[in-house]
């Protein structure tokens, strides 16, 4: 036998041993922590579920062609209950000792307005995917490592009330909204929207998360010649406004930001819950075939047997904006070649573009706007027999 022949017959299972051990190598590789803060719990668990689905499908296919930087991402989740304090101290732990890569927000304004300074300080990217209040990317750091594939309460503003009037020939709106920082933040938008177009408005009505009667806030507005209600709530607080409506009969278009997608606003509100036209940034059709909606309605089918039809995928809001963050956030690390928070900033800026689910993005994110998604990516949207469907497809 030549000297040659014998070699490659002692390499061969050298070799072998080699391609083995690399591939159980990248198998024992620490994985790749990224959290999520959000409510899965209470009357917004849903929105809560709905983005786990859409980081968990989005994971799974990163996973699949060979995870962040050769690790393998894991997905840790805690409840925030919808509660600010709650979400700060579970943003900490998470951060502080599972050490996250990138931490993902829920539903919620307030909660996210809570998270926002910390993340700045302690320099961890801090990615929003639902709640819209403006100054959560808008929030005057020098530093800003919070970023946002969402709405944006000022641009969904504008749009709310460009549609009442294309849709309902709204002269004079009347605003109810929910008494907390969310709730503030769109007052400061309407006012501008309604100020830019010379329009007055019927007043200006809040109300808590827990009132179970609306009449008196809506007697006002009814009472200073509100034709057209503009409608900033979550799900329970946003089905009392449509309840009292329906005790006081009175039928005027409901405009409304995207808290009615959150959770069991049908069940809530009952047989008008359909009368409110809410803005939404994503929704599956039904028919589609051979595009990435379609694609990702049976990656998630298949993946969560509990889905079964469009209805259960109900926010699918919830789920495309999760999904395409997690992909433009694991663009971000692998552009910093590391965790290192003021590096995966970086990695942001310098993400050129990515063909997501919601739209092809071309550098989605630089130091002057950390909001992916703008006026042109809303669609409206209502409720009917329980999904959530497009008004002009």
């Amino acid at each position: 036998m030549s000297i040659k022949r014998k070699m490659k017959q002692w390499l061969a299972p050298v070799g072998a041993a080699c391609v083995m051990s690399l591939a159980t190598t990248i198998h024992a590789a620490e994985p790749l922590k990224v959290g999520l803060v959000a409510a899965l719990s209470g009357q917004s668990a849903q929105s809560g579920e709905a983005i786990t689905r859409g980081l968990t499908i989005a994971i799974e296919e990163i996973n699949a062609n060979g995870g962040i930087l050769g690790r393998p991402v894991e997905l840790l989740r805690r409840d925030d209950e919808s509660n600010p304090t709650r979400g700060l101290l579970a943003a900490r732990e998470l951060v502080q000792r599972e050490e996250v890569a990138v931490l993902f927000g829920g539903l919620d304004t307030p909660v996210s307005l809570a998270i926002v300074p910390v993340a700045n300080q302690m320099k961890f990217p801090f990615m929003g995917v639902w709640a819209a209040g403006t100054p959560i990317t808008q929030n005057g750091a020098s530093e800003n490592y919070v970023f946002r594939v969402s709405a944006v309460d000022e641009l969904v503003d504008e749009a709310l009330v460009q549609y009442g009037i294309n849709e309902f020939d709204m002269k004079k709106p009347g605003m109810v909204l929910i008494n907390n920082p969310w709730g503030e933040s769109n007052e400061l938008g309407f006012r501008k929207a309604l100020d830019k177009r010379g329009m007055e408005w019927a007043g200006i009505e809040r109300f808590e998360m827990n009132d179970t009667d609306v009449v008196p806030q809506l007697s006002r507005l009814k009472n200073n010649g509100a034709d057209a209600l503009l409608m900033v709530a979550n799900v329970a607080p946003s089905a009392q406004v449509v309840r009292s409506l329906d005790r006081m009969g009175w039928d005027v278009p409901i405009i409304s930001h995207w808290g009615p997608a959150g959770g069991r606003f049908t069940e809530l509100a009952g047989d008008s819950a359909e009368r409110v036209h809410f803005i939404q940034t994503f929704t599956f059709v039904e028919g589609e075939e051979d595009t990435k909606g379609a694609g990702i309605l049976e990656a998630l089918k298949e993946r969560f047997p509990e889905i079964q039809t469009l209805a259960d995928v109900t926010p699918a809001v919830g789920i495309a904006n999760a999904y395409d963050a997690m992909h433009l956030a694991a663009k971000a690390i692998e552009e910093a070649g590391s965790t290192d928070g003021p590096a995966v900033r970086q990695g942001f800026y310098d993400i050129r573009d990515h063909d997501g689910l919601i739209k092809f993005y071309e550098q989605p994110f630089t130091p002057d706007q950390h909001d992916a998604l703008g006026p042109d990516d809303y669609v409206f949207t209502h409720f009917v027999d329980g999904r959530i469907i497009p008004l002009n497809p």
